[in-house]
């Protein structure tokens, strides 16, 4: 069987190790053993699966796209769901996938313009996604998000301040 994508799919502490063939995963092989799908819907309103004559319903509860980890509502049972791709899969098998996640770096100006609001102070804790400022650059607002987690180690501008592109506003550590 030509596979042409590998995957390791990690769901509530068991490992898969998944190939698919050239029809969106539609069928393939989970740990060596065939399968097919008939998957129909979307994210949104939840999908139908058909396998071995068995019907599903799968309901997306929460996506981390960066992370590839999902919660699923598969016929009422909750499942969480890890994905690793091939590029995932090189990674570990080098020895370097601590590289895939997002790194710790300081929040610096991508452009030049003006700190209209500040949202974090010095000793915060912020998720990946919290809004740390806001900066006005060609008349427009901006909402400068936090990459990573990380905490507050200094807020290194003030409100109503010019700024440059590329000066750091906010120091951050891991």
């Amino acid at each position: 069987m030509a596979a042409t994508a590998k995957y390791q799919i990690k769901v509530n502490e068991q490992e898969f190790d998944i190939e698919t063939l050239k029809n969106k995963g539609q069928s393939g092989t989970v740990n060596g053993a065939p399968y097919e799908l008939d998957l129909v819907g979307n994210a949104q309103e939840g999908f139908s699966l058909i396998h071995q004559n068995q019907s599903h319903r799968i309901q997306v509860l929460e996506a981390d796209y960066d992370s590839k980890s999902f919660t699923l509502n598969i016929n009422g049972a909750l499942y969480t769901v890890e994905a690793a791709d091939k590029y995932d899969l090189l990674l570990k098998e080098l020895g370097m996938e601590h590289l895939a996640g997002a790194a710790v770096n300081d929040l610096k100006a991508p452009m030049p313009g003006l700190v209209l609001d500040i949202k974090i102070a010095a000793g915060d804790t912020i998720k990946k996604g919290d809004p740390v400022l806001v900066l006005e650059a060609m008349k427009m607002e901006n909402v400068l998000k936090a990459e990573a987690d990380a905490t507050v180690k200094a807020v290194l501008c003030e409100k109503g301040a010019a700024v440059e592109k590329n000066q750091v506003l906010v120091e951050l550590e891991g």
